[in-house]
């Protein structure tokens, strides 16, 4: 076993209870472990099972992370990126808050979570697998099947931690199998062309993290079978922390904005469009702030 640290500096306002919230979801605590003051998460670190231990104290987060086998080179770094992206510290919510503060909706929500960032992944594939998966279900529906899934794969590190699957663990499943963990069977057929095209370098998910505009990722995840728009700008938003994703079909973001609106109904599809759309390019940071209101535990 390797291990490696970083710590890295916070912002001041930085919100931890967020990141916390995000990995809380699974109650059982299968892959990710949650405590006051920071997390333990499974995940695959360049193919090996890794454990990840965040915590947060005094103005900084110190990562350690435990791979099984070899880290390679240039881990430090690697590290320093990936915690930086799942802290969301490459998000410029300042000038977001600068810009809207005095809105009249939007303005209150800022206020009541000053500094709000959005938790990203710790993988793109890892967001994408999620926002397949949550397709028109409930976020307790799709931790239920998601658990299912990494308990499918069972890549286990040595902690005794599920690790989430990588693009190629979830190629090598077939749509039975998926269906059985919950999956159905469009969801099966676009997770496994999404895992078969990453493994063969038609979708290089990773690479995009190198500033590839969002405009030609979303077109190339568009071309996949059972892709859609929302689970494109979910997807960008938790895997590469692209702000400007119209998430107007979400059925949660449309209850919140009839509530900031002090509508006795939520807005359809179209009018939360129109509405998002002024804000760009930060409406999937107001869609955040938005998830928000409905969930004071974090979204």
């Amino acid at each position: 076993m390797s291990v490696i640290h970083c710590d890295i500096f916070l912002p001041a306002g930085f919100r931890p209870q967020d990141i916390l919230a995000f990995h809380r979801r699974d109650g059982e605590r299968l892959a990710e472990r949650v405590d006051d003051d920071g997390l333990s998460k499974g995940l695959l670190w360049r193919g090996r099972p890794a454990c990840l231990d965040l915590r947060f104290a005094a103005g900084r987060a110190r990562l350690a992370l435990a791979v099984d086998g070899d880290a390679g080179g240039e881990a430090e770094a690697a590290l320093e990126g990936m915690g930086r992206r799942m802290l969301g510290l490459n998000q410029p919510v300042e000038a977001f808050e600068r810009q809207y503060r005095g809105h009249p909706q939007l303005g209150p929500l800022i206020a009541a979570r000053a500094g709000l960032r959005v938790p990203q992944t710790a993988t793109p594939f890892e967001a994408l697998a999620w926002a397949i998966t949550g397709q028109q279900i409930s976020v307790a529906a799709a931790v239920t099947i998601r658990r299912r899934m990494l308990s499918l794969c069972d890549c286990r590190h040595s902690s005794g931690l599920l690790c989430h699957p990588d693009a190629e663990r979830v190629a090598a499943l077939n749509a039975d199998q998926l269906g059985e963990a919950g999956f159905s069977r469009a969801k099966s057929r676009a997770l496994l062309a999404l895992s078969q095209a990453a493994v063969g370098g038609e979708l290089p998910l990773d690479a995009w993290l190198d500033g590839t505009p969002a405009d030609e990722v979303s077109e190339r995840l568009l071309a996949v079978p059972g892709i859609g728009p929302w689970t494109v700008s979910y997807a960008l938003l938790r895997g590469y922390g692209w702000l400007d994703g119209s998430l107007h079909g979400d059925v949660a973001v449309r209850k919140a904005l009839g509530i900031a609106l002090g509508q006795a109904d939520k807005p359809d599809a179209r009018q939360t469009q129109d509405w998002l759309q002024p804000f760009s390019p930060w409406r999937a940071l107001v869609a955040a702030h938005l998830w928000a209101l409905l969930q004071a535990g974090g979204f």
